[in-house]
Order: structure tokens, then sequence, then C-alpha cells
């Protein structure tokens, strides 16, 4: 059996498909990871969405919630504020089972454990001075917002913003999953206390860093701070036909992955 880690599909159910061809991928034998954001800005974001529940469903794969799928569901809560015309997200909230879809969606988590190769899963990533076992801790805060009675409340009232963007453990109420969540879907650039950045959307190249005006110094990607909580393991993955670098969560025992098939 192979586990295979698949960065965000937004959308690209075709692509999507050509990747598991490429990779042999064995429906009954594999299983595959989504990192999340599995809808917009793609043409087919209805297809993708079915397809990893259907998967989900049968224990074959598991996905964690992205920035574009709160965005989903707070738009089929009712929120119209954020709404773009890039969205591709009409044919979702025009299909019949969409209620069905969205109640899928909204159970699923911020964070997922492998149970054999020891690694987690995150869309975004995890502040640096946050461990393992805090980050699954305050994953579930969250979780049981969405997955609770109130949960279009949650979206459309509370959830959206960017402040606080600096972690305490003292932080309580709406500002505490606020953060929790920006951390966990949205979070590009932080500093080594976890304060977030969400202004700054260049890639970390060396060329960018020295522009200060553009990259202040204090901010990097989350997981090269060297004293963070986490260790990190970089691996190769296939997608849409073309090798792209991702970063795991890596914690306990090595574990080595080659174009996204886990040995």
């Amino acid at each position: 059996m192979a586990t295979y880690v698949i960065g965000d599909l937004q959308g690209c159910f075709d692509e999507l498909q050509d990747l598991l061809k490429h990779i042999d991928y064995q429906p009954k034998k594999d299983v595959l990871w989504f990192v999340g954001d599995l809808v917009n800005r793609g043409p087919k974001s209805l297809e993708c969405l079915r397809f990893v529940k259907k998967l989900q469903e049968k224990g074959r794969a598991f996905t964690v919630l992205g920035n574009h799928d709160f965005h989903l569901l707070s738009a089929y809560a009712g929120l119209q504020k954020f709404l773009s015309k890039s969205d591709t997200l009409d044919e979702i909230l025009n299909a019949k089972d969409v209620e069905e879809l969205m109640d899928w969606l909204r159970q699923q988590p911020l964070m997922v454990s492998h149970p054999v190769y020891n690694a987690v899963m995150v869309h975004a990533g995890i502040p640096p001075q946050w461990t393992i076992a805090q980050a699954q801790s305050y994953a579930k805060e969250v979780e049981r917002h969405l997955q609770g009675n109130n949960w279009q409340r949650f979206l459309t009232e509370h959830l959206f913003g960017s402040q606080p963007n600096e972690w305490q453990e003292t932080l309580a109420g709406w500002d505490r999953i606020r953060y929790i969540v920006n951390a966990f879907a949205r979070m590009r650039y932080c500093d080594a206390n976890g304060k977030l950045e969400f202004k700054l959307k260049l890639a970390p190249t060396n060329e960018n860093r020295e522009n200060a005006a553009s990259h202040p110094a204090e901010f990097e990607p989350w997981f090269v701070f060297p004293n963070r909580k986490t260790k990190i393991m970089k691996f190769s993955l296939v997608i849409g036909l073309r090798l792209v670098q991702l970063m795991l969560i890596k914690y306990m025992q090595p574990t080595q992955v080659v174009y996204g098939e886990a040995h």
C-alpha cells in the first residue's frame, strides 16, 4: 500500500485524474492525502469535491480544510462579502447534493495524523511555538464549532479577519479560534513568535528578502525557524505531472517519501 500526498486541487479534476494515472494509483490498495483547498479557481470544483468525499467515506482518502474550503462553506452559509468574480463555486452551490456535500466538508479536520508513518498534515502550517500535541488540541477547538449546530453563524459572524495575528495561550473566545484557523489555513509567513503576516505573498527568495520594504527581515516561512517545536521533512511530490515541493511535519521516526509514495 502506498500513501500519496497531493496538494491543492482547487477544482482541477482532469489534472488530478492525469496525475493518478501517472503514478499508477491503485484505488483498492493506495491511500490519498489531500492537503486542503479542494475547490475554487479550477473549472471542476464539484467533481473534485465528490471524488474526495467518495474516497474518504471508503477510508481510502483523508483531507484537511484549507482557506478555499472555508470560503465555500461560508458562501453556502450566506456570507456574500468575500465572494469574487474569479470564484468557481456556483456549480457546487447549485448542485442537488449541496447540503450533503457541505455537511461532509464541515466534518473534515484541520489536521490529520498518519497511522503508520508518524506524520501529520495541515494545509498552511503550524506556528513555531506550537508542539504537535498542542496543534492537535487547538485544531479540535475549531472543529467543535465547525461540526456543531451553530456552524453557519460561526462562519458568517465570527471567523473571518486577520486579527489577532499574535498567539498567546491566554487568547479566548472568537479571537482564539480565529488565530487558530488563520494559522492552519492561511499562514504564509510569520515571525519566530508566531506573529502572522498575510500581506507577504512573494516566494522567500534571496532577491525578495533583499527588498526590506516588501519583505521585512523578521518574517519567514514558518518551517525555517531553528527553534520551532516541530521537526520538518521535505519531499518531492508529483502534482499535475510536475514535481513540486511540499512540507510535511514529521515527528518520531524518519519516513522516506519519494514522488508522493511513502516507504
